[in-house]
């Protein structure tokens, strides 16, 4: 989704959508689950942070603009409700969301904040000891000035969600001004505990840099930076945010891994994907995509696993990288636990970036926000 796309809706919403913070009272857990050891999570960057080696994208959740072309009703709610439950029970407990996804509200939507909040609180009403991570993001909106704008959000995050803090707190992505306030917002909301840990997202190699500096100055880690990231979307590696998030200890959370569907193989030259996406995936560029998907068919089928599973192996792969597909429903979801527990070659890992070396989706940038 273009950042425009973003703080247009964004524009809409948040002055729609202004309420009262009191009388939040559900706290979301430190660990994040049951089932699993703390072998089984990673920490976000110098954080003490850990969470699952996989986290749940919410972005298409009561969306009605990009991801869903209809208005959202009670079916995807119980089909969003699903992928959140079949996630838990198989080990995936991060669930990233933001104020903005689901904000087109003249179309029906309904805001994935939300959503994630009735979730939580319908599953801790049958399981009280369930335990769940929350990222967030804010909007960098051109009228947001100073580091109040950072805690006022979260506020109001933290009331559409029912929680009194959240794990993670992010930057949606860079101001057009305001960076500096916006950083040290971040380093307030650690200070009043509202969140455990910050990042930014959509962040290039000089920005993350300052931000990280000036964290450091007050003692709060640079948790993460989250960009997009896919096999045919490397720009991350090739624009030195991989190399600096790395460097400096700071988890690359990897939006979009699947290229939004493309590589699972749904869709062909035949059936491109419809709405806005189609402009970018378009009949050419999957004709173009088929050799990889074929190859990377191949290697799942040599490993009984499915694409999906192949192309966040391959990231998980790439170490200090922590994907978040994004899943609409409970087959989605189950189907994403299959990329843990193995690991692709290094010959096949190198086989696939050879492959995918030259497809490069129309139009995509680093800028493109989500």
């Amino acid at each position: 989704m273009a950042t425009a796309m973003n703080v247009t809706s964004a524009c809409f919403y948040l002055e729609s959508n202004r309420r009262s913070v009191h009388g939040v009272r559900v706290v979301a857990s430190k660990n994040f689950s049951v089932s699993k050891t703390e072998e089984d999570k990673v920490k976000l960057g110098a954080s003490d942070l850990k969470v699952s080696r996989l986290g749940l994208g919410a972005w298409s959740w009561g969306d009605t603009g990009y991801w869903n072309n209809s208005e959202w009703d009670d079916a995807k709610t119980k089909a969003a409700k699903s992928a959140f439950d079949v996630s838990i029970d198989g080990g995936i407990t991060l669930f990233d969301t933001a104020e903005v996804y689901g904000s087109w509200l003249l179309n029906g939507a309904v805001n994935s904040e939300t959503l994630l909040g009735s979730f939580i609180k319908e599953r801790k009403q049958k399981d009280p000891e369930v335990e769940v991570a929350v990222a967030t993001k804010f909007a960098a909106l051109p009228w947001r000035l100073g580091r109040q704008s950072v805690v006022k959000a979260l506020k109001y995050s933290l009331s559409r969600l029912g929680l009194s803090s959240v794990e993670l707190y992010q930057l949606h992505w860079p101001g057009i001004w305001g960076n500096e306030g916006y950083i040290d917002g971040l380093g307030d909301a650690v200070e009043q505990g509202l969140v455990k840990a910050v990042g930014v997202s959509n962040y290039d190699e000089s920005k993350l840099r300052n931000a990280y500096k000036k964290l450091k100055e007050r003692g709060v880690p640079l948790a993460a930076n989250q960009v997009n990231y896919s096999l045919i979307y490397r720009q991350p590696e090739e624009n030195g945010v991989k190399a600096a998030c790395d460097e400096l200890g700071v988890t690359l959370i990897a939006y979009s891994p699947m290229a939004q569907g493309v590589l699972t193989g749904k869709y062909t030259p035949e059936n491109p994907p419809s709405g806005p996406r189609g402009k970018i995936y378009t009949p050419e560029f999957l004709t173009k995509l088929q050799p990889l998907l074929k190859r990377i068919k191949e290697i799942g089928q040599s490993y009984s696993k499915t694409n999906t599973q192949v192309i966040l192996n391959w990231l998980l792969a790439q170490e200090n990288v922590l994907p978040i597909p994004g899943a609409k429903n409970s087959q989605q979801a189950e189907e994403f636990a299959g990329a843990l527990g193995w690991r692709l070659t290094s010959e096949e890992i190198n086989e696939l970036r050879s492959l995918a070396q030259d497809i490069i989706p129309l139009g995509f940038a680093q800028t493109i926000g989500k």
